[in-house]
Parts: C-alpha cells; sequence; structure tokens
C-alpha cells in the first residue's frame, strides 16, 4: 500500500472535538424541537411551548434562508456565524429567532464544518499508477433503475479504488439485500465478493439476481463486441416502467401515505427515486416524493427479471453462446471473480471466519446499513485484523440503540450503536428516538419541492386531541397505519382510524369531529412551520452521528487515515456520506 500520508489530510481529534463541542452547544436548545412528535402537536401544544414567534413569519424566514444559501453556495467554515442566545431566548428557552436558527443549523451541517474529504481528490489520491479493469467502462444504469444505480457505481468505483490501493481482491458486503452492490463489484470489477445478509429470503433472491444479471451482463458483452456502435440494453424507460406497476391504487397509496417520520402510522419510511416520484406525479398532481430514507425503488415491485430483454431481443445463436459463457464462469470455483450471497446475523462480535470460510485481508463496506448494523460496521474493522479497510454508508437512524436513552432499562446491552466515541460517552449524551427519526429527513429534496405531507400529519395530530377529549388516551399504543390516502374527508379519516384501533364510533357524532377540523383548520400553519424547523434541525441531527463515527475511527490506534465523503447527490440518496478507514501496513 502507498503511504497513509499521500491520501488527503483530514481533520485531526481535537478538531473533530472542538467541532462537537460547539454542536452540542448548538443542539442543547435545539433537541427539544426535534424530539417533539408530531401527533402531540396540538395535545401538548408544541407551538406555544417551543416557539416563541408567528408561524408564516417563520416559513417566510425558512425558505428566504434557503433561498440566499442556495445563491451564496456553500457557507465557508465559520463565516457570518452569530452568537447563539440569538436563537433560544435564555429564560424561556423559545425559539425567538427563525432566521439565526437556519444560520446555526446550515453552520452545524457537514460541509460548512469542513468534515468532508472531496471525493474526486480521495479517487485521484486513491488511483496512482492504478491501470483499468476489464468492464469497467460499462454504466450501472444498463443494470438498474437510476437511483440504485447513482449509489452502486459511485460506491464501487471508490471500493474498487481502495482494493487497488491496499491490493486486495476480497470484499465482504454486510447488509447485501438484494445484491446489487455486491454484483455489480464481482461483475465489473472482477473482484471476490462475499454479500452477508441476516434474511434468508433476501439471500435467496439475491442468488436469482445474480444469476440474471450475469446473464444479461453478457449478453450486453456479447452484443458490444458484435457491434461496438449497436444500441445497448438498458433499462425500460419510465413509460415501461408505468405499465410494469399494475396495481395503481396500492402503489400510489403506499407513497402518498408515507408520511413524516412522526405520523404513529410509520417505523421504517421509504425513500423514492426520483423516476418513480415523476411517474406518479404525472398520476396525481398533488403528490410529493417524501423526503426520508429506507430504499423501496422500482426495482423492489418489478418483479425479478423485468430488467432481461425478451427472446424477441435476442437471437439463439446469441442466448446459447451466452449459456455456454456461464457454464464456464460457474464451472470454475477457484475464478477470483465471483459474488457469493451467504446468510448470517452480523453484530460487532461477529467472527467472520466462521462465516466465510475462505478469509483472507479484505475490505468491509456496507450500502445503506441499517441502525446498529452500520456502526457495527466499523467496530469489525476496528477488532478483525483480516479486514484492512471500510467503507460504509448508514441509515435508518431511528434503529440505532442508544446507551443513554433510557437510564432505566430493565436488560443489559454492553455495545451500542451510538454513541460509539469516547468523548460523547463521557457527555452521556442522548438524542432520543424522535430525533434520530427526525435525522432521516432530507431538506435537499424538501428545498427542490419534494414538500411535506402537512394535511396528513394535520390529519393525525387532530385525531390525537379527538382520542385524548373523548377516549381519555394520551398515548396511543397502536398504530392508525396508511389511512389517510383511503380517505375522502377528515370525517372518514377518523371513522377509518377510530374502527382500526377499536374504539366506539358513536360516542363522537359527524358534528363533534367537523367541529375539531374547524377549530384547529386556522392553527395547520403552526403544524407546517414546526415540520419545517424540524427538516432544517435535520442535518445537524445527522452530523452528529456521523461525527462521532468519525471520532470512533481517529481513536483507534491500528487506523492509519480515516475521512467522511459525501458519495452521493442528496436529492437522490439523502444519506449520501461515507464513512472510509485503512489500517496501518505492517
Amino acid at each position: 500500500m502507498a503511504a497513509a500520508r499521500s491520501l488527503p489530510g483530514t481533520p485531526d481529534l481535537p478538531t473533530l472535538h472542538a467541532k462537537l463541542q460547539g454542536l452540542l452547544r448548538f443542539l442543547r436548545g435545539a433537541l427539544p424541537i426535534s424530539s417533539a412528535h408530531t401527533v402531540d402537536f396540538y395535545t401538548e401544544s408544541l407551538w406555544q411551548e417551543l416557539v416563541d414567534l408567528n408561524p408564516d413569519g417563520v416559513l417566510a424566514a425558512l425558505r428566504e434562508a434557503a433561498a440566499a444559501a442556495e445563491e451564496a453556495g456553500p457557507r465557508e467554515e465559520g463565516s457570518g456565524f452569530i452568537d447563539l442566545p440569538q436563537v433560544f431566548c435564555e429564560t424561556s428557552q423559545k425559539l425567538m429567532s427563525a432566521e439565526a436558527f437556519a444560520l446555526a443549523a446550515k453552520h452545524y451541517s457537514v460541509q460548512s464544518l469542513g468534515l468532508c474529504t472531496p471525493f474526486e481528490q480521495l479517487l485521484t489520491a486513491l488511483r496512482v499508477n492504478k491501470e483499468q479493469r476489464p468492464g469497467e467502462n460499462v454504466k450501472a444504469i444498463k443494470f438498474m433503475n437510476t437511483k440504485k444505480s447513482h449509489e452502486v457505481q459511485a460506491m464501487s468505483e471508490l471500493i474498487c479504488s481502495i482494493a487497488d490501493y491496499y491490493g486486495l481482491k476480497q470484499i465482504i458486503d454486510v447488509g447485501s439485500g438484494k445484491g446489487y452492490l455486491s454484483s455489480f463489484l464481482s461483475l465489473k470489477y472482477g473482484l471476490n465478493v462475499y454479500g452477508i445478509d441476516s434474511s434468508n429470503t433476501n439471500t435467496h433472491g439475491a442468488k436469482e439476481r445474480n444469476r440474471k444479471l450475469k446473464k444479461h451482463w453478457n449478453l450486453y458483452h456479447a452484443q458490444t463486441r458484435g457491434d461496438a456502435h449497436g444500441p445497448a440494453l438498458k433499462m425500460p424507460e419510465e413509460k415501461e416502467v408505468q405499465k410494469k406497476v399494475k396495481c395503481k391504487g396500492d402503489f400510489e397509496s403506499a407513497l402518498k401515505n408515507t408520511l413524516l417520520t412522526q405520523d404513529l402510522s410509520a417505523d421504517v419510511l421509504p425513500e423514492f427515486s426520483k423516476s418513480a416520484g415523476s411517474v406518479i406525479r404525472q398520476r396525481q398532481g398533488n403528490l410529493h416524493a417524501q423526503p426520508l430514507e429506507t430504499a423501496l425503488s422500482l426495482m423492489d415491485i418489478l418483479p425479478v427479471d423485468a430488467f432481461e430483454p425478451t427472446l424477441s431481443q435476442v437471437h439463439n445463436t446469441e442466448m446459447s453462446e451466452v449459456r455456454k459463457q456461464r457454464r464456464k464462469v460457474t464451472s470454475k470455483p477457484s475464478d477470483s471473480s465471483i459474488y457469493s450471497p451467504l446468510t448470517s446475523f452480523i453484530t460487532a462480535d461477529s467472527e467472520l471466519h466462521d462465516i466465510v470460510k475462505d478469509l483472507e485481508d479484505c475490505l468491509v463496506v456496507g450500502l445503506h446499513t441499517c441502525g446498529d448494523l452500520a456502526p457495527n460496521t466499523l467496530r469489525i474493522f476496528a477488532s478483525k485484523s483480516e479486514v484492512k479497510g471500510v467503507c460504509s454508508v448508514g441509515c435508518c437512524y431511528h434503529l440505532l440503540s442508544e446507551e443513554f436513552e433510557d437510564q432505566h432499562k430493565e436488560y443489559a446491552q454492553e455495545i451500542w450503536g451510538f454513541p460509539m466515541c469516547r468523548y460523547l460517552k463521557e457527555e452521556r449524551w442522548c438524542c432520543g428516538r424522535n430525533a434520530r427519526m427526525s435525522a432521516c429527513l432530507a431538506l435537499e429534496r424538501v428545498a427542490v419541492g419534494q414538500g411535506l405531507p402537512t394535511e396528513s400529519l394535520f390529519y393525525r395530530a387532530v385525531l390525537q386531541n379527538i382520542i385524548k377529549d373523548y377516549y381519555g388516551i394520551t398515548k396511543c399504543d397502536r398504530h392508525v397505519g396508511k389511512i389517510y390516502s383511503k380517505c375522502s374527508s377528515f370525517l372518514d379519516y377518523v371513522r377509518m382510524s377510530l374502527k382500526k384501533l377499536g374504539l366506539d364510533e358513536s360516542k363522537v357524532s359527524e358534528e363533534i369531529i367537523m367541529d375539531y377540523y374547524e377549530k384547529y383548520k386556522p392553527r395547520m400553519n403552526e403544524l407546517e412551520a414546526f415540520n419545517m424547523l424540524k427538516v432544517v434541525l435535520a442535518p445537524c441531527i445527522e452530523t452528529l452521528i456521523l461525527l462521532d463515527r468519525l471520532c470512533y475511527l481517529k481513536e483507534q490506534e491500528d487506523v492509519a487515515w480515516s475521512a467522511l465523503v459525501k458519495l452521493f447527490d442528496p436529492v437522490q440518496s439523502p444519506r449520501c456520506y461515507a464513512l472510509i478507514a485503512l489500517k496501518k501496513q505492517r
């Protein structure tokens, strides 16, 4: 491996601690907003308790700040920042300036704090004397949907560069899911990849998908060899995709009624690709793509062979040649360019030797690993001598376990998802599930017009008032579910919700229900403004989680180099940051 010092410089641990200190100072005042539950917005008078401003003024200030930030471009570290007392009142702790709030939140984002190593700069440093691999010019877009292609292509390029830099041939893909990244690393870059997923269904599906992908891949190369200028096989265009989505009502309902994090109906919130959003917007003008994460793409609802050519597109001779080529590949177990899906539940204590029998010096990777799997991936890297490097992109922050979230836990747990670093452990810092959940919001998506589902959130918050006043239930343990998209009015929504919750509908008449609606409708702007405050704050919560992980890597004595890299376009993939680290060469 080339000397680690030839890689780009990154902030050292004392510098990161200083940034953490400032971020925590801001979050101590802002966390109550992020931790508040939208369902309880009216029952607990959250606007009056936490904000001392006019809601319309807050919305106008946040929009103006967003427009100014977009026009000015990335803010230089520390430039134009204002003192924290201007954000929150020192006595009441209420928000007293939306403008100052927006500036502070912008200042404490990953980009403004100067935490990121530029992606292209890193690739350039890794590619010293690198020779192009066969098939490296093939684009992922030919084999998967736009969003997944964007993620897989960028991450596989980085992984291959790291592997070449360190001289590694084996890749361990933890939380490999459907195997898109693993298959691509194997087929395009000739790496030996083990994809490990806890779901046997995913493993079986990945095997079948990889078989079909190999078939498609070989056919593509056969065509390009036969006619360098001929048409390449691609994913269907949006019109074809629309034909594949046969359950229009069910799919639109799932998309339209995926609410903000605080809707009790959803714990895991889907993120749709831009192409999916555009298809649905063509069908229903008032429907917006949701600004939240956990991948549910068109590939997930299409059959696994949706991207394969039809028989009319393929000559029998070509198909015969592809089958012969595939038989040759599968008959060589010693081939270093293979992808092997495995089923195993990965923890920080997992012994890779027990899972991968021919384990050698390797690189551990993870693309959108959920909850504790992301920090556990970093712990595996730190503790296993065979793992020489790590490249991890996490997601689903609401599924993280927190060491200091509940001081009266009835069970003991030694390893927690958050915090990881010594600094935050000493602070005994706790975000709480609601704050971690709101960290999954996507400010960049909202900024480009993919707005929040305000009316559905408003319905749920007013329903909670009815439940509290007429049924005496202050905290509802049962979820209402995806009801909003199935209802034609607020009255319909309440009736369906009460029935699903098993509550006596006769207690509230139609007149009572509509009285609640008319009473709170003028205050819908409060809810919209409050949710926008949460969206603006979301990058700060994510920054805290990423900083915690980066500090953990910097604390490891065996780590030669570690960095945070913005890998994806945040509009397409809101969870766009990768944590990368390499061990010292012995």
